[in-house]
């Protein structure tokens, strides 16, 4: 540490900087986790309503597993969300190593084409993907909420810009010891783009996993919801004074995108760095 670096840490202003810098830093995190500490220790203390008793415990959770079938919508939302999560990584990754490595006609109109899709609103799609869904015969099923969420544009991009750093080499070297294009992709180039495919993933399932719109309009059938979708029929309670009943399934509900932030961390930070230095 140079002699002028010292001095400026002994000034009273390095000492206000460094403790505004803080300050934010403390504002923040109680802006980010104070509504979830909130809606956890309201839940954790569920009132009587007659009584007005305040006990410590579980008894809200349980409560939500009373009144509603949760099970059902945590496997309903698994699967949808755990096939979509793979299906956008499968086809994202495709579609992005055909418009990383081929040169075909049309293919800066048509990934322009692709592009412009994220510029369009879900709300302006819903009703014509919804009435070529229940033309399938599809309607009020999970595969109305799978299928039309299979293919990505974001994920599309991201993979394409993936594949382009990647050595044309190899995919020459592959085709010398003949490989033909879908064992270079396979076998080269896919096991490769792990990072990026890890982001496709980890974003596909926070996205659809706290989705309500969608399951809102495809889906009518109690046993064809959602956990965001069928934790509604929990807001009857709200008028019944039991607000614990209700965080708790919000929080049951946040457990699951959680677990999968904190593993799924160091794979979205090594995707986003990646490239990044040699």
């Amino acid at each position: 540490m140079s002699s002028i670096e010292a001095v400026e840490k002994r000034s009273p202003l390095y000492a206000v900087g460094t403790a505004g810098k803080y300050l934010i830093l403390a504002l923040g995190t109680f802006l980010t986790l104070g509504p979830v500490v909130w809606t956890l220790w309201v839940s954790l203390t569920p009132s009587d309503v007659e009584t007005n008793v305040t006990t410590f415990g579980l008894a809200a959770f349980a409560d939500v597993f009373k009144k509603i079938p949760v099970w059902l919508y945590i496997w309903n939302s698994a699967l949808v969300t755990a096939i979509v999560a793979v299906g956008q990584m499968l086809s994202a990754a495709m579609a992005g190593y055909v418009f990383a490595r081929f040169e075909f006609r049309s293919k800066k109109i048509l990934f322009s084409l692709i592009l412009a899709t994220m510029m369009v609103p879900m709300q302006v799609t819903i009703v014509p993907v919804f009435m070529l869904i229940r033309g399938m015969g599809l309607a009020d099923t999970l595969l109305a909420l799978i299928i039309p969420a299979l293919p990505t544009a974001f994920g599309t991009f991201l993979m394409r810009q993936y594949f382009m750093g990647l050595p044309a080499e190899l995919g020459e070297a592959a085709e010398i010891d003949g490989a033909g294009p879908w064992g270079t992709f396979f076998k080269i180039y896919l096991p490769l783009s792990t990072p990026g495919l890890a982001i496709v993933g980890i974003l596909a399932f926070n996205y659809h996993w706290n989705e309500f719109f969608r399951p809102l309009i495809m889906t009518i059938s109690d046993q064809n919801f959602t956990l965001p979708l069928g934790l509604v029929t929990l807001q009857g309670n709200l008028g019944t004074g039991s607000v614990s009943t209700v965080l708790a399934g919000v929080i049951i509900s946040m457990i699951p995108a959680l677990v999968v932030f904190v593993f799924g961390q160091k794979p979205l930070r090594d995707g986003l760095t990646a490239g990044v230095g040699k």
